[in-house]
């Protein structure tokens, strides 16, 4: 009996021993827990400025006639005349292409009073021009006026008439900016550490922002601003 009540009484001195043990575990791992919890999550910004390396000038011009014959032929010859221009400015033959004219047929429109209109058809048609030399088109489009005085009536102040210029070279500085931006990132985390009394952990979570290209200003489209946002979530410790 005595043995008994003597095996009763270590059985629970080890069952005391081992809650206890498994208390401060539980409560040791919970002060980890706690302690890896705590994070700061903080923004880096890359950003720069890149010249474009394509740029696409549409040159559009109108032509009005009352013989639809003629008009095309004016079409055709006023085409050539824009195409020996830029020829003559050094673009390659490779670089032009031509569109095909939209005709408009005024007495055809079902609204509209057209008996007055002095010309019975109008016509509009594109030639483009698509380069890698940005340097070389922006000097002929300079002398652009020239074809004005040769009698060819431009649509310089429609949208689809603006030059467009493109940044095509985004995978090449990828890996760059998005190293350049995790450690501006770092900097802000690092000080925010400082400031709190705290140590920097290992990064938790991060997500890349998405690119964004966009002119510089709007005298300058041809050189671009690249910019990427990274969010970075880091550990802390005391």
């Amino acid at each position: 009996m005595a043995n008994g009540k003597l095996a009763a009484l270590i059985s629970g001195v080890f069952l005391v021993i081992a809650a206890a043990l498994l208390s401060f575990g539980l409560g040791d791992a919970a002060i980890r827990y706690k302690q890896l919890d705590r994070s700061v999550t903080v923004k880096g910004l890359a950003e720069r400025e890149y010249p474009a390396d394509v740029v696409i000038w549409p040159i559009q011009y109108t032509v009005a006639d009352n013989d639809l014959e003629q008009l095309y032929a004016e079409l055709d010859r006023q085409a050539e005349s824009i195409r020996a221009f830029l020829l003559l400015g050094g673009i390659e033959t490779s670089e032009i292409t031509e569109s095909a004219p939209s005709i408009t047929d005024k007495s055809a429109q079902q609204y509209g009073n057209n008996n007055g209109a002095e010309f019975r058809y109008t016509a509009q048609r594109t030639v483009t021009v698509y380069s890698e030399n940005i340097d070389r088109v922006r000097s002929v489009m300079e002398g652009l006026s020239q074809l004005g005085r040769q009698g060819i009536v431009l649509s310089g102040n429609e949208y689809q008439s603006k030059p467009e210029y493109l940044f095509t070279r985004l995978n090449e500085i990828k890996p760059d900016m998005i190293e350049e931006a995790t450690r501006n990132a770092r900097e802000v985390a690092e000080k925010f550490a400082s400031d709190s009394d705290s140590r920097l952990g290992k990064i938790h979570k991060a997500s890349q922002g998405q690119f964004s290209i966009s002119d510089r200003d709007n005298n300058n489209p041809h050189i671009k601003r690249v910019r990427v946002v990274s969010t970075v979530e880091y550990y802390l410790s005391d």
